[in-house]
């Protein structure tokens, strides 16, 4: 059996006097794919902020590849091979493509720029064509599949993803879920994803786990979950396939 790499026990978290938290349990191991689905507001990008340190969690443990660290800070937490691709892909718009993608090595102080920029864009493609360009004239999907790439160069062990499909057309969710797996397939890179996409993501997960006001209320493989009358009901009627 794989060993967790990442582990969540009983944990809360609070925005001021707002519990966003739970007593959440959680594990991702290593080499899977794991996503937390729920509607706007359940937590899910929360859980993944808890994860990096901030917030910081009022209780509970968050164990990583064997180490407690509920008490890290954030810039100790992300050099331990934790790399996010953040909601709302903030990218630096006035920096090139390639320029980007240099800031994700410098931060880990990632030595083998080379190797990891043909990994890159073999990954995206696109991003080798635009590499001269400034991010903020990419198109929505360039700029999460910079986001992606920008975290990779970080050459992560775990790979938080944040809602990678807002926003965009569905022929290029399609192109960055592929992306992902083939990833994972590749590399064996461990990826916890949050996500609205219920469908994709659940098909693209190994196991997925169902957030709802802030605690997990299932989980499952992604195709148990797929397969979940309440699943459908709640996240999979009408549609986003």
């Amino acid at each position: 059996m794989t060993a967790p790499l990442l582990q969540l026990s009983g944990v809360t978290a609070f925005y001021g006097a707002i519990q966003a938290l739970r007593g959440v349990d959680l594990v991702v191991n290593e080499g899977e794919i794991v996503t937390l689905i729920g509607a706007n507001g359940a937590g899910k990008s929360t859980l993944m902020m808890t994860v990096c340190g901030n917030p910081r969690a009022r209780s509970g443990e968050i164990i990583y590849d064997g180490h407690d660290i509920t008490r890290l800070p954030t810039h100790l937490i992300m050099r331990r091979q934790i790399a996010q691709a953040p909601e709302g892909r903030r990218i630096f718009g006035r920096m090139t493509v390639y320029e980007n993608l240099l800031m994700g090595a410098e931060v880990s102080g990632n030595r083998e720029k080379d190797t990891s920029l043909e990994q890159v864009f073999t990954l995206f493609p696109r991003l080798q064509e635009r590499m001269a360009q400034r991010g903020g004239t990419l198109s929505g999907g360039e700029q999460q599949m910079l986001a992606i790439g920008r975290a990779l160069m970080a050459r992560p062990r775990l790979l938080l993803l944040d809602e990678p499909s807002l926003g965009l057309a569905p022929l290029v969710v399609r192109q960055i879920f592929g992306a992902i797996r083939d990833l994972n397939r590749a590399t064996g890179l461990t990826v916890l994803l949050v996500e609205q996409n219920a469908f994709q993501a659940l098909r693209l997960a190994h196991r997925g786990y169902v957030l709802v006001n802030g605690a997990i209320t299932m989980a499952g493989t992604g195709a148990e979950l797929l397969a979940r009358p309440e699943i459908k009901a709640a996240y999979l009627e009408g549609g986003g396939h």
